[in-house]
């Protein structure tokens, strides 16, 4: 759940499936709520590392058919990554 998508219908849901929504609210909303900012910046590092691992294509497209071989080019880009 990013900015664009917060509505009061949206995190309904989202609290109803015991998640913790940590959306900012829009500048504009009337009504706006508290948010943890410490686990909003956590979060948009994961979402970098997600946009990182996307580069390498086998990953992102999947060619791998077994799951143990998957997870091993996803441990060896995440050292790539950490290297560079």
């Amino acid at each position: 759940m990013d900015r664009a998508y917060e509505d009061d219908y949206t995190r309904y849901i989202a609290q109803t499936l015991n998640f913790k929504p940590v959306v900012p609210p829009k500048k504009n909303r009337a009504n706006p709520w508290e948010y943890d900012t410490v686990l909003y910046k956590r979060r948009n590092e994961i979402e970098r590392l997600f946009r990182l691992l996307d580069g390498f294509r086998r990953i992102f497209c999947r060619y791998e058919k077994l799951d143990i071989m998957f997870i091993g080019f996803i441990q060896f880009a995440l050292v790539f990554v950490s290297i560079k």
